[in-house]
């Protein structure tokens, strides 16, 4: 039990995750697992509320809001897989703003999408975000040669794909999310995540 602490170490993962799982069961309890009216009120990304009202902060809250226990837990496992990794590279506090700026960055993109085909679509799912966590996790990769902790470059490519795929060919999947978010969580770990100087020790023998 204490080498699991100490090699997971993600409070932020782990306290996100538990947000997402606590609003769940609020909005459930309000019969919001499936009820439109419910997951509006507690923050669903919606474009007319969000272009006529101006109500941006939906582009975040509909980050911790899931339509049901299997969408819920689809994300919270790829999060508690992969999110620890991508904190124990860029550090606890860069980690927090890496998964609040995907949140927001992944939302808008699917808003803007939404605007310009205008379509009403109300959105909510942590999704974008895990694909950000994934895309953060490649430039890792990159930069530390392929390998990283427990991930390679070409098995996260894989599963990445295959994520992708399976977004592109089920129904009420918002693929703008999750590619946008492959993207944007790259272009966030280009910024934020320094790769440590390695340290060469030599022993005098004399």
């Amino acid at each position: 039990m204490e080498l699991y602490r100490r090699s997971r170490n993600a409070p932020v993962t782990d306290w996100m995750i538990l947000i997402n799982v606590l609003v769940f069961l609020y909005t459930a309890l309000r019969g919001g697992m499936s009820d439109n009216d419910i997951l509006l009120r507690y923050g669903a990304s919606y474009t007319p509320y969000i272009f006529e009202k101006h109500e941006y902060w939906r582009l975040l809250t509909a980050a911790f809001l899931h339509f049901g226990i299997r969408h819920l837990g689809n994300n919270m496992l790829v999060l508690f897989v992969t999110g620890n990794s991508l904190e124990h590279a860029l550090g606890h506090v860069k980690y927090l703003v890496f998964y609040l700026l995907s949140a927001v960055g992944t939302s808008a993109c699917s808003y803007a999408v939404e605007v310009w085909m205008r379509r009403e679509v109300l959105s909510v799912g942590a999704s974008g975000v895990v694909f950000a966590v994934l895309g953060g996790l490649i430039w890792v990769l990159i930069r530390n040669r392929g390998r990283f902790e427990e991930f390679r470059t070409r098995n996260l490519l894989f599963f990445s794909g295959l994520m992708l795929l399976g977004g592109f060919i089920s129904e009420g999947v918002d693929n703008v999310a999750h590619t946008s978010g492959l993207l944007i969580g790259f272009l966030l770990a280009v910024v934020l995540y320094r790769r440590p100087a390695v340290t060469l020790f030599s022993t005098d023998m004399t």
